[in-house]
């Protein structure tokens, strides 16, 4: 059920505190900065924090690095390590999860700890940061504890803190067009709470804004990316049962989705990114009897890496030293996020299974290998020629644009494993 509130917003939303500066924190940092607000991004990486601060952006983000500069130019926002005194504080940081596949809630309530002293009463604290249902009221508790003299609701005379979840919707490489444009979820925990945190999203945001209360808000996101998730296990399972009965994958998808009512998606090497990677396990943890579609969706996309790595290895079975060239780490398309990335599984995969191989990486939107592979004496990182003219056998793992522009002809003769679907006629059924 959707609530519709007066608007009953903080007194002054002219400070906001936006504690997280990564991939979601830095963007929702510079567009209320480039909107007229005071931001103050509080990150525990002293690396970010300078970056920051010189107007630079520590990732890849198209036009992040032009509002950050211009936010920082014009003294509207500003990085430090502490937390400090404002009017909003939106909570943006990680919800990795544990080993059983629940939700790590260390770093909200890490976050909720540091933002508690610095309460006067009448502040609105946002969780934007993908969470189990009942997080927002699990922030609230940690703050009330340790601060008993504030509210949720004013009983006793004391001071109000309102609580929402906004739930990020937005996709990487094209966040700072989709903060703008997409429609917002914000599901208030008391009374006042979704209209003032409406009213503060009000002032960027062009899509609609939906008010509900912050457990429904919080499923939300669960469910859209549990969706997501269960449409692509369905094409990853199609292409394995292709492989096996010698039909093109893509060819049949294709054919398939002239149907008026089909649409099936792409199949890839898995799936990466901290949403539809992690998300779904939420919605499972929550309810394990009854999630057994989710759950079984997950089991395929997380299967679905060692089918790539058999693909890869078999070819080379009995080539001694043989060289890989693997294309793409980053979780999707033509940014270096590598949360989670499938990619990133693979050629670990590989460099365990063959020792005596030499992995050749080519990832253009990187320039160091990712923490995961650093141990690994037999993986490097190559410009793509090299790696393509010396490799018994290629691997398509991340559709960037880049590799677009291979010529399908200078792979002739190589074995190719494509699960982005580049060269399909060059795939051996």
């Amino acid at each position: 059920m959707l609530i519709s509130e007066k608007s009953t917003a903080v007194s002054s939303m002219e400070t906001v505190a936006v504690i997280g500066l990564g991939y979601i924190g830095l963007p929702t940092a510079a567009i209320l900065a480039a909107n007229g607000l005071k931001v103050i991004g509080v990150d525990v990486s002293s690396t970010t924090v300078d970056a920051v601060n010189r107007g630079e952006v520590p990732f890849v983000e198209p036009d992040l690095g032009i509002q950050v500069a211009g936010a920082v130019a014009q003294g509207r926002l500003v990085a430090q390590k502490e937390t400090p005194q404002a009017d909003v504080f939106i909570v943006a940081v990680p919800t990795p999860f544990l080993a059983d596949k629940s939700a790590d809630l260390s770093y909200i309530e890490d976050a909720a700890r540091a933002i508690a002293p610095k309460l006067q009463g009448n502040e609105l604290i946002i969780l934007e940061s993908t969470s189990p249902p009942g997080t927002t009221q699990h922030m609230a508790t940690v703050i009330l504890a340790a601060r008993p003299d504030l509210s949720l609701d004013g009983s006793n005379q004391r001071p109000i803190v309102m609580f929402a979840h906004c739930p990020e919707r937005v996709l990487p490489g094209k966040v700072m067009i989709e903060l703008v444009t997409n429609d917002r979820i914000v599901g208030g925990l008391n009374a006042g709470a979704a209209a003032a945190a409406t009213a503060l999203y009000g002032t960027f945001c062009q899509g609609e804004i939906l008010q509900t209360d912050a457990a429904t808000a919080e499923l939300s996101k669960l469910v859209e990316n549990s969706y997501r998730d269960v449409n692509i296990a369905f094409a990853n399972e199609l292409s394995i049962i292709s492989k096996n009965l010698g039909v093109d994958v893509w060819e049949l998808i294709k054919l398939a989705n002239h149907h008026p009512r089909v649409n099936i998606l792409q199949p890839g090497p898995g799936v990466g990114g901290h949403c539809i990677a992690v998300d779904p396990w939420f919605i499972v943890a929550a309810d394990p009897e009854n999630a057994r579609l989710i759950r079984t969706a997950r089991e395929v996309n997380d299967a679905k890496p060692d089918h790539v790595v058999r693909e890869i290895l078999a070819p080379i079975a009995e080539i001694s030293s043989p060289v890989i060239a693997a294309l793409g780490l980053a979780f999707k398309a033509n940014i270096d996020d590598m949360r989670e990335s499938p990619a990133v599984g693979i050629v670990r995969k590989l460099a365990l299974a063959r020792p005596d191989a030499t992995i050749e990486v080519m990832e253009p939107h990187a320039t160091v290998l990712p923490r995961d592979l650093r141990d690994l004496p037999n993986v490097s990182l190559n410009s793509r020629d090299d790696a393509l003219n010396t490799a018994d056998v290629i691997a398509l793992l991340v559709k960037h644009d880049k590799f677009g522009d291979i010529d399908p002809s200078t792979l002739n003769g190589k074995h190719v494993v494509d699960t982005g679907g580049f060269w399909p006629q060059l795939v051996t059924k």
